[in-house]
């Protein structure tokens, strides 16, 4: 017996696809919360080019304030030894989801106060559809990645796929 618990997705794995847009769960990913004083001492501990303006994205670890950053790795990946920043394991705690086609934009605007129409291919920023916390960002003209608490997932997907239905 194993002491390791499967988890299942709390929405379906399977894409929903309406008029121009594609509702998806992002592929599986480690999450972690990074906190530093600066983007360098980052740099140092992950061993690779971080970003130190906020709402930025750099080889998928967005700055997301003056001391935060969200690094999505691939699944698996561990945290470095002996790093000299603060790092929290937030993987099993949020889920991704992928909304993407010409009416993304749209679809996202629905319940989201940010201007996406003018969000550059590259931002990120945690912001609220209608009153849930998400962090969104923009990967390409017509694809964005939006982090939602698992626990309010099933309620984000309800929404996104009724809003892009209609």
């Amino acid at each position: 017996m194993s002491d390791v618990l499967a988890r299942a997705e709390p929405i379906p794995t399977a894409p929903w696809v309406g008029r121009d847009v594609t509702i998806r769960l992002a592929p599986p990913a480690a999450r972690f919360s990074l906190r530093a004083r600066k983007a360098a001492d980052v740099q140092d501990a992950l061993g690779r080019e971080v970003t130190g303006k906020i709402g930025t994205t750099i080889n998928g670890i967005a700055c997301l304030g003056p001391e935060e950053w969200l690094w999505r790795a691939p699944e698996g990946t561990a945290t470095p030894a002996n790093a000299r920043i603060a790092i929290t394991d937030i993987g099993h705690r949020h889920v991704g989801l992928i909304v993407e086609g010409p009416r993304a934009v749209s679809v996202l605007s629905a319940g989201c106060p940010l201007d996406l129409a003018t969000f550059e291919v590259g931002r990120a920023t945690r912001t609220v559809f209608e009153t849930v916390e998400i962090i969104i960002e923009r990967e390409a003209p017509d694809r964005f990645h939006v982090e939602v608490w698992r626990s309010l997932s099933v309620w984000l997907w309800m929404v996104l796929t009724t809003t892009a239905g209609d």
